[in-house]
């Protein structure tokens, strides 16, 4: 059994089995045929990028924040206005705004770090809310309700593609961005203090860790990386507004796809989004018209079945999995 698992883990088989999948990834735009098909596989690996800049804070962390549509909000609108009105290159602006929602997330997060449990989730759902009012009021700036239309001008400079095709290869690098740095977080010591504090607050203070600074770091990485996210889909869609970007229905989405998939590690949030996202939008379409809002009933269905029979998710499910036949056969 040992030599099974030394081959099935070993570090040549993990190296081929990620050349195999990079392979499989950039061949995708070759493969599939029709634009809409094209544009599910971009919500997929958009919505696992931002849902796995969630997962660093609320699976590793344990911080459970329904307000992350604040910083993908921040990232839209500070890429956009700056493009905008004063023709800053989105690939410039992206990062500007993505190291302002970092800042913003700092400052807002520390304070609500002495709040535990449902206390935090409200306060950052709040903050959510305020920054979606805040939009709608400054009308002069934001545009209010009505929103930012960009205008369609095809160029490397500007972002925007005529094809498809290039947006599949930039939100697959920020996947792979996202990924890699979760990886990273998982396999050092950054990460095991942001597990010991999830596990249990007040025993990690009381062996040394000082919770609140990595806690403030991991929501410092993570406002950075979903305002990445943000920016991509404001120049996907060359189209923002205030209920689209800051809604509370997003920030659900990105905690859930992470708790379906595997909250708390590397592969959960990509799993979740590959299931959660093409059945939301084959729901939209079937069921919008007619039975509009039903879509959220069937996922309440699915979050309640995967908490109840797979607590630590789909990947979390497969390992325990794992871990059982691999002790019958060392038995």
């Amino acid at each position: 059994m040992d030599n099974i698992k030394k081959y099935l883990l070993g570090p040549k088989n993990k190296v081929f089995f990620y050349i195999v999948a990079v392979i499989i990834l950039l061949g995708v735009p070759n493969f599939v045929s029709g634009a809409y098909s094209l544009q599910i596989f971009i919500l997929v690996f958009m919505y696992a990028a931002a849902s796995g800049s969630w997962n660093i804070i609320g699976g590793y962390g344990g911080q459970i924040s329904l307000g992350h549509s604040a910083y993908f909000g921040i990232g839209a609108y500070i890429t956009t206005l700056l493009y905008v009105n004063l023709g800053v290159t989105p690939w410039l602006g992206m990062i500007v705004g993505a190291v302002i929602a970092a800042i913003v997330a700092c400052l807002i997060s520390y304070p609500c770090f002495r709040l535990r449990g449902p206390f935090f989730t409200l306060a950052s759902l709040a903050f959510a809310e305020v920054l979606r009012l805040l939009c709608i009021w400054a009308r002069p700036v934001t545009g209010g309700q009505v929103g930012i239309t960009i205008l369609y001008e095809p160029g490397f400079s500007n972002m925007q593609f005529p094809g498809k095709a290039p947006y599949y290869y930039m939100v697959l690098g920020l996947f792979v961005i996202v990924f890699m740095i979760t990886k990273k977080i998982e396999n050092s010591k950054f990460g095991f203090y942001l597990t010991a504090l999830k596990e249990d607050h007040d025993a990690a203070e009381a062996l040394g860790v000082n919770t609140a600074r990595y806690k403030l770091y991991a929501t410092g990485i993570s406002g950075f990386l979903t305002a990445l996210c943000g920016a991509f889909f404001a120049q996907l869609l060359l189209y923002i507004e205030p209920a689209a970007v800051f809604s509370m229905d997003l920030s659900i989405h990105f905690a859930m796809m992470a708790v379906v998939g595997g909250a708390g590690t590397v592969w959960g949030p990509l799993v979740g989004s590959a299931i959660l996202t093409p059945l939301n939008e084959l729901l939209r379409g079937a069921l919008g018209g007619s039975y509009q809002g039903l879509n959220f009933v069937i996922f309440g269905l699915i979050l309640i079945l995967v908490v109840t029979y797979m607590p630590n998710g789909i990947v979390g499910f497969f390992r325990d999995v794992k871990k059982k036949i691999y002790s019958r056969y060392e038995k």
